[in-house]
């Protein structure tokens, strides 16, 4: 038997001052899109900020429906759109925040395993990695170099 082991890298800010400034507008283009969240059935709000190679900023929001399986991440919202109105034009850096309707979320939420994959994917189709910036509605600020960070050994196309 052989032990192999896996080591999770990412960069904690306090406040975000401390982010360069593109990755803050990104993060405050997270926090704007709170407003936008369709979330009707969990109340929780989750935006996301995307950075795109042009100097441009889209968002996103989650957006849910009666039957669950059908909603949609506010990290997909963003990839998606950023997609549709500016294709070829490289993701640079994605943030992503919460709302939660009756408590503070002060530490930073992850994307979820969906999520995760298809920024690996945007990464592999780009060559090029995506920063990713995670802040609750308050408190610190988790930086990771790439989406792969937050997916490691993950399923890609080469297996197909």
């Amino acid at each position: 038997m052989q032990k192999n082991s896996l080591l999770l890298e990412w960069e904690y800010y306090a406040e975000k001052d401390a982010l360069i400034y593109a990755e803050q507008q990104a993060l405050a283009m997270a926090k704007k899109h709170l407003q936008y969240s369709h979330s009707p059935y969990s109340n929780f709000k989750v935006g996301a900020g995307i950075q795109l190679a042009n100097g441009l900023f889209i968002g996103g929001s989650n957006q849910e429906n009666a039957s669950y399986p059908l909603c949609l991440c506010a990290e997909r919202v963003a990839l998606a759109a950023a997609a549709a109105v500016h294709p070829n034009v490289l993701v640079q850096a994605m943030a992503v925040t919460v709302k939660h309707p009756t408590k503070i979320i002060d530490k930073p939420a992850m994307p979820c395993g969906a999520c995760r994959q298809v920024l690996c994917e945007v990464e592999q189709k780009q060559q090029q990695a995506i920063r990713i910036i995670t802040q609750g509605e308050q408190g610190g600020i988790y930086v990771f170099k790439s989406a792969l960070a937050i997916l490691p050994m993950a399923f890609d196309a080469s297996y197909l």
